[in-house]
């Protein structure tokens, strides 16, 4: 078991602990940790490496800025791990949680049109789409997807990552990037290289010193925000190729 660091004290906010809670398998692994008082059980119970369990331990400690899981030493069984006080009622909270929103989403099953997903973050481009397959090399996982539209993308994750995000083909995903990771570039002269390349067209230029901030919208109907050298050519209606670096893609899940 890796050794555990001093932390500095943080406020406790299970609220921010919880905000993600239906998008990984984190809430899983400390409810599993506490059935059986071991990581690399509560490692195996939820189909994850003992590096993405306490990955998963520590991302929930962190963002609650409390300690929520212990070390114990010694005992027949060689030592393990316990909750802490906080760590019990950071699950008490999630399972009282997943009960309201199990009933606020039977509410609103009889309502057709899907709910958009509400995620707060800075990245500006967030794009609904889809699983086609995973490329596992070594620790990393080359996602392939598609968009709503039709257009694809691959995105370049952790192995760790893609276990406590129980990826699956099929499954819906939300592609996050930020607007500064999207290179623009007009369609008739494009020397953009990679795999993540995307046609559209221009709807708007602000135009500045440090680059021009491109909006797009893709072949495939998405809007999507990048920026081309500045005083570019590019105007409203113009051709453009729109590139992305795997590594850029953020990967939330749908639902």
């Amino acid at each position: 078991m890796p050794p555990r660091k001093s932390r500095v004290s943080l406020p406790v906010s299970y609220t921010s602990a919880l905000s993600h809670a239906s998008a990984d398998k984190r809430i899983d692994v400390l409810r599993a940790v506490g059935a059986s008082g071991s990581i690399s059980q509560a490692a195996r119970d939820c189909g994850v490496s003992y590096k993405a369990a306490w990955q998963a331990i520590d991302t929930l400690t962190n963002l609650a800025g409390a300690v929520l899981v212990e070390r114990v030493v010694g005992g027949a069984g060689g030592g393990g791990a316990r909750l802490t006080a906080a760590g019990s009622q950071l699950l008490a909270a999630a399972a009282q949680l997943a009960q309201a929103r199990h009933q606020v989403l039977g509410r609103l099953s009889a309502v057709p049109a899907r709910m958009p997903a509400l995620i707060r973050t800075s990245m500006r481009n967030q794009l609904p789409g889809e699983v086609v397959s995973l490329q596992v090399q070594g620790t990393i996982v080359r996602v392939h997807l598609c968009l709503a539209g039709g257009a694809t993308l691959v995105a370049r994750i952790t192995r760790d990552s893609a276990q406590l995000l129980g990826l699956a083909s099929g499954q819906g995903v939300i592609v996050l990037c930020k607007a500064t990771a999207v290179t623009v570039a007009p369609a008739d002269g494009a020397v953009l290289h990679g795999t993540n390349l995307l046609a559209g067209r221009v709807s708007r230029v602000s135009r500045s010193e440090q680059g021009d901030e491109v909006s797009a919208v893709l072949d495939g109907g998405l809007a999507l925000v990048g920026f081309a050298p500045p005083r570019s050519a590019l105007r409203a209606r113009s051709r453009v190729v729109l590139g992305v670096d795997e590594s850029a893609l953020v990967l939330a899940l749908a639902d």
